[in-house]
């Protein structure tokens, strides 16, 4: 088990055992106050949207108004760290996306423990990345995109987030399996990566199928395959890169909601069970699912093993790889 995973579960563990007499209380009393939600990015971006339509209806479920607070700034991290150092109350909280499970790779020295001083609630919703290239390129389907870049190897470019970032992974995942080569473009944002690979000044990118879907929609990106095992309903028409000659290939964006580690497992097990109604509420679901979500809601556990998997998985991709994520 990988030693920073195996921590969450034993923080999980040792926060039941330490707050198994508070748990009447903290059940019956919380929340108190208001509860903040805080998101360490700017608005727009797929954390934010999913905060954002869940926000009143966990408001309306919880009885104390629920605050979307965006604190943008070190690819997450600042926001991170202050919730990290909040009151394990359950009044400060933290939602991020897929690229949190690569942070201790990508930042092993903080002022904060990942594993220490954050535990897993509940991933709220998953979806794939959507495989895009500027209609300027030469390819319509999977196949023959990999076809030109072999024969090109390295003059086409692809757009991360940054180094570490699941659209950096992923697409390094790519050029593993199909043998090819395709230049990294690093970003410092989803917003400025977007917007040169609409104007052609990068090629590829493989982003979340939730931002993905209207520059689909409207034309100005191609999308040439999707990286979940099963199509998403919001792209029909769109293979699967396991389906297209790459079988077993998946990668998964998802949003998920933590606490300061010691929060009361009463109040932990609430807020997952709260968000869990929401998700399967049908018309929440059918919205989820024209995005291209799909709700989860799993348990902390449930979580916890889909960042073990997920932070071994990137580990591993970095080690053969040789990536660098500086």
């Amino acid at each position: 088990m990988h030693s920073i995973t195996a921590r969450f579960i034993a923080s999980l563990a040792a926060a039941g055992a330490l707050f198994a007499a508070a748990a009447p209380a903290a059940a019956q009393t919380w929340p108190v106050k208001p509860v903040r939600v805080v998101i360490g990015f700017p608005p727009g971006g797929i954390v934010d949207t999913v905060a954002r339509q869940l926000q009143p209806r966990l408001q309306a479920a919880l009885g104390q108004p629920v605050i979307v607070d965006n604190r943008g700034g070190a690819r997450g991290t600042l926001a991170a760290a202050e919730v990290a150092k909040a009151a394990p109350d359950g009044h400060t909280l933290l939602m991020v996306f897929d690229s949190y499970a690569t942070y201790p790779l990508v930042y092993p020295k903080l002022s904060f423990d990942f594993a220490r001083d954050l535990q897993p609630v509940t991933q709220i919703v998953s979806n794939p990345l959507v495989l895009l290239v500027n209609p300027k390129v030469d390819a319509r389907d999977l196949r023959s995109f990999v076809s030109l870049l072999k024969s090109q190897p390295g003059r086409l470019n692809y757009a991360s987030v940054g180094p570490g970032s699941s659209n950096h992974l992923t697409a390094e995942y790519f050029k593993a399996v199909s043998g090819t080569f395709v230049t990294h473009i690093p970003y410092r944002g989803g917003g400025p990566a977007q917007q040169d690979l609409l104007g052609g000044q990068v090629e590829m990118m493989f982003l979340s199928a939730v931002l993905a879907q209207p520059h689909v929609k409207s034309g100005r990106l191609r999308a040439l395959a999707q990286t979940g095992l099963q199509r998403a309903a919001a792209y029909p028409d769109t293979p699967t890169i396991a389906e297209s000659g790459y079988p077993g290939f998946e990668v998964n964006s998802w949003v998920g909601l933590l606490a300061p580690a010691g929060t009361p497992r009463p109040v932990v097990d609430r807020l997952q069970a709260e968000v869990k109604k929401i998700v399967a509420d049908p018309a929440f679901a059918a919205r989820l699912q024209e995005q291209g979500l799909t709700g989860i809601a799993g348990t902390p556990e449930q979580f916890a093993a889909v960042l073990r998997t997920e932070q071994d998985k990137w580990a591993r991709l970095v080690r053969e790889r040789q990536l660098s994520l500086e």
